[in-house]
């Protein structure tokens, strides 16, 4: 049975869905802040009258292990911060512990020691998640529904008029160019396609922090240079884009700062320029350097010789 995490997201069926969790399976949400509290100077969300969205400090994540039953740990005492309007890229090879910190952020798993908090509320409370758009790595609708149909499924769940949900609807087919496949079923989608599709969910209900696992996985160049420009024009408006990517020739284009992660520890923190040793040629020689690669590059004699691990931001 596919399991509903709506009941999480804000009032109304919430404000953030789950691609895998399908309309009508929802339960009551709990209250969100009233609609009176002031909103920060140049308007957005009363949830977003800091500087920091996103607050992860000394966080610890265990699994059991399926076969030995040991617990393991995922993400081990790592802290950072990011800011309102920023495009933070979350790095890492698999297994590092990105997905892990994730789930937490998104209250689809408890941390086991360590706090994170998101507007300044902690992920245990529903109301953190009421402003989030959330595109997983791999996205999960009922097939026999439209593009059209499936938008205006969540619209409803995210307690949009039906006006809302036609103008949004629109708006966002254009933007991830699957206006002429608006009445097809999601069936007959590409990979690429329903990837895009994925990301118009994800925007529908115009969230000020956007966290994206893998935005551009089975997307085409120019698929992928159309979710760049979606997150640059998110940027623009002043709204916060945190995701995870192995294309790290994308992330080293929009990104204001990165966190790399291996093994579950932080091992660099900061802007990708300060990040990079000058032998280091781009930001995919660093992330090989610093997560201990062998065929890393090595750095000339006496030069590049700073200290890149991660501190307070």
């Amino acid at each position: 049975m596919v399991q509903s995490h709506f009941s999480q997201f804000g009032p109304q069926g919430c404000h953030m869905a789950r691609s895998f969790a399908m309309p009508g399976t929802h339960r009551p949400c709990s209250p969100s802040l009233p609609r009176s509290a002031p909103l920060p100077s140049g308007g957005g969300s009363p949830l977003l009258p800091m500087t920091e969205v996103i607050q992860i400090e000394q966080l610890v994540v265990t699994y059991r292990d399926a076969e030995t039953r040991a617990t393991r740990t995922a993400v081990d005492r790592v802290t950072f911060t990011v800011r309102t309007g920023e495009v933070f890229g979350f790095l890492g090879p698999n297994g590092a512990g990105k997905t892990s910190t994730m789930n937490v952020l998104l209250g689809f798993t408890h941390a086991a020691g360590g706090s994170a908090r998101i507007f300044g509320v902690d992920v245990r409370q529903p109301i953190s998640r009421q402003r989030i758009g959330y595109l997983p790595e791999m996205t999960y609708y009922y097939k026999f529904l439209t593009a059209e149909e499936l938008l205006r499924a969540y619209g409803r769940i995210f307690g949009l008029d039906d006006g809302e949900i036609r103008r949004r609807t629109d708006e966002l087919l254009a933007l991830v160019e699957l206006e002429p496949a608006r009445r097809r079923l999601i069936r007959t989608y590409s990979k690429g396609m329903q990837q895009r599709l994925g990301l118009a969910q994800a925007l529908l209900n115009q969230p000020d922090l956007l966290i994206l696992d893998e935005p551009t996985s089975g997307l085409d160049p120019l698929g992928r240079m159309k979710v760049r420009e979606i997150i640059l024009r998110q940027k623009a408006a002043g709204k916060t884009v945190f995701f995870s990517s192995h294309e790290l020739g994308e992330v080293e284009s929009v990104c204001d700062r990165v966190a790399i992660l291996h093994r579950g520890e932080l091992k660099a923190l900061g802007p990708v320029a300060e990040i990079k040793r000058p032998d280091d040629g781009n930001l995919e020689q660093a992330f090989l350097r610093l997560i201990g690669w062998p065929d890393a590059p090595k750095p000339a004699s006496g030069a590049g010789q700073a200290d890149h691990r991660p501190t307070a931001p």
